[in-house]
């Protein structure tokens, strides 16, 4: 059960950072799901106090995983077009 909500929260972080980054119409739920994981283990990385990886889900948690996969789209867009928007 914990692998199903870590998908899900994984996907909605993801989903929530393309929309952030303007990346939405590029990205299906699956390169969604993949952008929220590793840019929660991207943030848990920076930031001290754990990612939805490690920590139990909190709103700073959250944040700090949100955070996480922004910067990623951000290197991702700035490789990809030489340029973050």
């Amino acid at each position: 059960m914990g692998l199903i909500i870590w998908l899900i929260i994984g996907g909605v972080i993801g989903w929530l950072a393309s929309i952030i980054m303007r990346t939405d119409a590029q990205q299906g739920i699956f390169l969604n799901i993949v952008v929220g994981i590793v840019g929660a283990f991207l943030g848990g990385l920076l930031f001290t106090g754990g990612s939805i990886n490690n920590a139990p889900l909190t709103i700073y948690s959250f944040l700090v995983s949100l955070l996480g996969a922004v910067i990623l789209l951000a290197i991702v867009n700035l490789f990809r077009r030489g340029r973050v928007r």
